[in-house]
């Protein structure tokens, strides 16, 4: 038997529809499993839905909601098992960032930001959960940040909730055990990616500082995390569960 083979397996992940997101659904398509993408943008989710099926042959199907919303993620988890016929794992990956710093954030930016960063993760996890016990086990991923570990200046909600998706990781990872469900969060360091874009344009100097740091020498491009995304959602992590691992290119190690 394959360890990483994801034949027969249901996964969905939100904001999927673009950057490392997408990068980890064509990962897990290519493995063998059926994906729901889930994001907001359903014009966005159904090209890249498109581009997966074409490339990768395998099942995907677009759903459309807000994850920060308790009842849109209950419809979304019930449109998932129903497009898919089950649910074995969930990457909550769905994040933003309002680059200010603290003294200038309101508290509707703040809170806007842990419930798509933070919350999101709990309500999609609580909703998978009693699909995952039926079904005997499952997997569920994290997706957290080099703030997991580093604060910024110009990042206050964002590392908060990055922070906290570890301790949320490992306080599931505990809770879920005993009905096999390993839950483990990964960390990316600097991706070449929208959102990064976005950041490189508004903070002078941070390309240059971030590329310095890098021990391989280039920011990470989406495919890079197909490979423990693979992993994480595959039976090869079982005995895997409360981790969090760096997909940084040495950023982490690095003095």
């Amino acid at each position: 038997m394959n360890a990483f083979d994801l034949t027969g397996k249901a996964a969905v992940v939100t904001g999927g529809n673009g950057g490392i997101g997408l990068g980890m659904a064509r990962g897990l398509a290519e493995a063998g499993a059926s994906v729901a993408i889930l994001g907001r943008n359903a014009a966005k989710s159904a090209e890249a839905a498109e581009d997966l099926r074409k490339t990768t042959g395998a099942k995907v199907i677009v759903v459309t909601a807000d994850v920060s919303k308790a009842d849109q993620v209950e419809r979304a988890v019930a449109e998932t098992v129903a497009g898919l016929g089950r649910l074995d794992i969930v990457f909550n990956n769905a994040g933003i960032n309002i680059r200010r710093q603290p003294q200038d954030l309101t508290l509707e930016q703040w809170q806007e930001v842990h419930d798509v960063n933070l919350t999101s993760a709990f309500l999609m996890s609580k909703a998978a959960y009693p699909h995952m016990k039926q079904a005997g086990g499952g997997k569920i991923i994290n997706i957290g940040s080099m703030t997991s570990v580093y604060g910024a200046p110009f990042a206050a909600a964002y590392a908060s909730t990055k922070g906290a998706i570890v301790q949320l990781t490992k306080s599931l990872a505990l809770s879920w055990a005993k009905d096999d469900i390993q839950v483990n969060a990964i960390l990316p360091g600097w991706f070449d990616t929208e959102l990064t874009q976005k950041a490189r344009e508004e903070i002078p100097g941070l390309h240059e500082r971030v590329l310095n740091r890098i021990p391989v020498g280039r920011w990470a491009e989406p495919a890079d995390m197909a490979g423990t995304a693979v992993w994480l959602a595959s039976p090869a992590s079982n005995y895997v569960t409360g981790v969090a691992i760096a997909v940084d290119g040495g950023y982490l190690a690095n003095l």
